[in-house]
């Protein structure tokens, strides 16, 4: 097989902000190191990163190396270190596999390598995505094609311009367990659309130059999403407004979604002490004639399953596959609606 880097053309990167050698990060090193600590550490984690291109290779080899590798306890690997592969377009992509650790291979281990059939058919392109770790960064992935492989660019999204989402450590991916299984993936794959993942575990805290730095993207809907990581409801009162406000001065007619937190249930007060703070900020748009803008309650994610809400989550509060898929059809349903 030929191998081929990730950084060469045709392939494409999607979803961070820095792709260089070595350097695969979600924010910019301009802001990088002004933020807080874990924003900073987590910005070089890889959630909601793509490789995507069109190729006529029958089998595909994947490779990845991790800057960390580290193991979590509440996490499977294959979500937190691992890559997944689909092939296809939108709701209709097909999975073909993901990265897992064989036998053999300790927990210190950083390289991966695993092969990948694509479906494709001779002189037919199939196109490719490899979802990249949402708990730890890559320093290389090279791809490995049939040495008489044609590779070729992928074709743009049907939504080119981003979804953003901003929040806590389950918008970052915890603890779904593969990349694509995240509410944000989830979403962005039905909706054949480009995703920007700025979910920043325990670290998410409404600061303003991340609501400056979000205001300059050019998005096709933002979905804020930090409920979890305000420290006290006094700090998510002093921040919540202001980071829509930021975001809205800057762009009028963006459409965006305003999100509580999922795990509603096992606190319901303090739950709702949060969801009326952040209700607070959606009354004042609707107030203020924005019509771009939409609420969703934490309280109806899991409601379909109640009272074994649960069965949602690892560890009562991150959710696991289906409690990703519950968020993904509420949040969803929201962006879609935004979008129309």
């Amino acid at each position: 097989m030929k191998k081929v880097n990730i950084l060469d053309a045709p392939i494409e990167i999607r979803g961070l902000a820095v792709t260089e050698p070595g350097k695969f990060y979600r924010l910019p090193e301009s802001i990088i190191d002004k933020v807080n600590d874990g924003v900073t550490g987590l910005a070089k984690h890889t959630a909601g990163g793509r490789v995507r291109f069109r190729t006529d290779s029958p089998e595909i080899t994947v490779c990845h190396t991790v800057r960390s590798g580290t193991v979590m306890c509440h996490m499977p690997f294959t979500g937190s270190n691992g890559v997944d592969v689909y092939t296809g377009r939108g709701a209709s992509a097909v999975f073909r596999g993901c990265c897992k650790k064989e036998q053999g291979e300790g927990d210190d281990a950083k390289t991966f390598r695993r092969a990948y059939a694509t479906g494709a058919k001779p002189g037919t392109l199939v196109e490719v995505t490899i979802g990249l770790p949402l708990y730890d960064g890559i320093s290389d992935l090279w791809i490995g094609f049939a040495d008489d492989a044609e590779i070729a660019a992928p074709l743009p999204h049907t939504i080119d311009k981003p979804i953003v989402f901003y929040g806590s450590s389950i918008t970052q991916g915890g603890c779904a367990s593969r990349p694509a299984n995240s509410y944000c993936s989830i979403i962005a794959r039905e909706l054949d659309a480009d995703q920007i993942n700025l979910g920043f575990s325990g670290s998410g805290r409404g600061e303003q130059i991340m609501a400056d730095y979000i205001a300059s993207l050019d998005m096709s809907c933002f979905v804020l999403d930090y409920d979890h990581n305000a420290p006290t409801e006094e700090h998510l009162a002093a921040t919540h407004r202001n980071f829509f406000d930021t975001v809205r001065r800057a762009n009028p007619d963006l459409p965006i979604a305003i999100v509580t937190r999922p795990d509603f249930y096992p606190n319901p007060a303090a739950s709702d002490r949060r969801r009326a703070i952040i209700r607070a900020t959606y009354d004042a748009a609707i107030e203020a004639g924005d019509k771009r803008v939409m609420f969703v309650d934490g309280e109806n994610m899991y409601r379909p399953i109640l009272p074994m809400f649960d069965l949602a989550a690892v560890d009562g509060c991150h959710p696991n596959d289906l409690g990703m898929y519950l968020m993904a059809l509420t949040i969803g349903a929201a962006v879609k609606a935004l979008l129309k």
